[in-house]
């Protein structure tokens, strides 16, 4: 038994773990609540690798991509599917969201809480985004989590490495014994994987309740509904054109993608896609540089719900929303999704902006609140899927193969 028990894969540990931890919130509500700190702990071990592999992989990267010239065109060619991806998504939840008309039936109560408040307060602006591209120092980027200006300073100082030539070899292998021992340390805190997913899913189930999902089952089904038409008509259209084999992608991302999905947290799944990614043959220039870029200009899943959401706060709230105001919303969310991942309840500070701006109520977001976190796992996941689809689909724009086993028959 116990031989059996150690050969057992990650991935069927973690679907262990998340029953286990769902039947412990519906029928052990307090020990749900008591073992929530664990998720903590688990997410506190992931995100403290974040910086020092973003750092190390992207310097590394960019040291051996060989000119500035090479860089400068991988990077617009991840801006350019980058923009194509969530437009799509865009296009898609207005699509989902005026077909299924999730909203109908409901009504707003005029009860805010004090975090929506809060966030609505928050001014999302083009000036204000640009001051935030890079932090007053390092350190300071570090300490708040915030991957767009970690990518940003990484990226520039992996410029200087490769300007400096032999001079910045010692840096240089500095940063490539960095990350190897960063992915190592990854092994040892993924071991509590499945012990931090049980805790996730017992305790948002014991806070919430599943019965919660009931009166709202209509926005979060068709939520999920439009992320799956998502995949099936970009995602894999784009692996396809990739010649990625499918099934192996998927099969070699399922703990990573299943990890994100029952923390809700990207983050705590960036360090596996990374190995992922370069184990399928991704180049580490190509993989290090575009998935972290991705954490704040490819948020596929996030782009899609704030669709929905602002759609279905209007429906909820009997106003009819014209096509052309739908259009502009779209424009306005393609722009305001934009590199806010770092800021705190980033979909929430959106979505407020979204529904002052276009005269909705914001009591709308009290309606949501209570379900968000079970449609925060889908569009976290289809984040995820989203940024190591593009990925792959620049490494193939740059002429790179993957590994014979991840590529599709010819």
């Amino acid at each position: 038994m116990w031989a059996y028990l150690r050969s057992m894969k990650l991935t069927t540990w973690i679907f262990i773990a998340l029953i286990a931890g769902f039947l412990i919130g519906v029928y052990a509500p307090e020990a749900g609540h008591a073992i929530k700190p664990f998720r903590t702990v688990f997410l506190n071990g992931i995100k403290c690798i974040i910086a020092p592999l973003i750092f190390g992989s992207i310097v590394t990267g960019i040291a051996s991509a060989g000119s500035v010239s090479s860089l400068g065109r991988t990077g617009f060619r991840a801006i350019l599917y980058f923009e194509i991806a969530t437009t799509l998504a865009l296009v898609i939840g207005l699509i989902a969201v005026n077909l299924l008309r999730p909203g109908d039936g409901l009504h707003i109560e005029h009860n805010i809480p004090e975090s929506v408040t809060a966030a609505a307060q928050a001014k999302l602006s083009f000036g204000g985004f640009v001051e935030h591209l890079l932090p007053h120092n390092f350190a300071e980027a570090i300490v708040n989590g915030d991957v767009l200006q970690i990518v940003l300073f990484s990226s520039i100082f992996g410029i200087a490495v490769m300007i400096a030539g032999e001079k910045g070899k010692p840096v240089l292998h500095f940063c490539e014994g960095l990350v190897a021992v960063m992915f190592k340390f990854t092994e040892l805190v993924m071991t509590l994987a499945p012990l931090g997913v049980g805790a996730a899913m017992a305790g948002s189930v014991a806070e919430h309740g599943w019965r919660v999902i009931i009166p709202m089952g209509k926005l979060i089904g068709s939520l999920y509904l439009a992320l799956a038409v998502f995949l099936v008509a970009v995602g894999l259209p784009a692996l396809r054109w990739a010649r990625v084999n499918i099934r192996a992608f998927f099969r070699e991302l399922r703990p990573t993608i299943t990890l994100a999905f029952a923390t809700t947290s990207s983050e705590s799944a960036y360090p596996a896609a990374l190995e992922s990614l370069e184990k399928m043959g991704v180049p580490n220039r190509i993989a290090s540089f575009v998935l972290p870029l991705g954490y704040s200009f490819n948020l596929d899943g996030s782009t899609l719900y704030l669709a929905m959401a602002s759609v279905f706060i209007a429906q909820a709230s009997g106003i009819e929303l014209s096509i052309g105001t739908q259009i502009t919303m779209m424009l306005t969310l393609m722009l305001t999704t934009k590199g806010v991942a770092a800021v705190p309840r980033a979909s929430l500070v959106v979505l407020s902006g979204t529904l002052v701006a276009f005269g909705l109520p914001l009591e709308g977001i009290a309606l949501i609140i209570g379900v968000d976190e079970f449609m925060d796992m889908g569009r976290t996941a289809v984040n995820l899927i989203g940024n190591c689809v593009a990925t792959t689909v620049v490494s193939r724009w740059e002429g790179t193969s993957l590994k014979k086993e991840f590529r599709a028959a010819s």
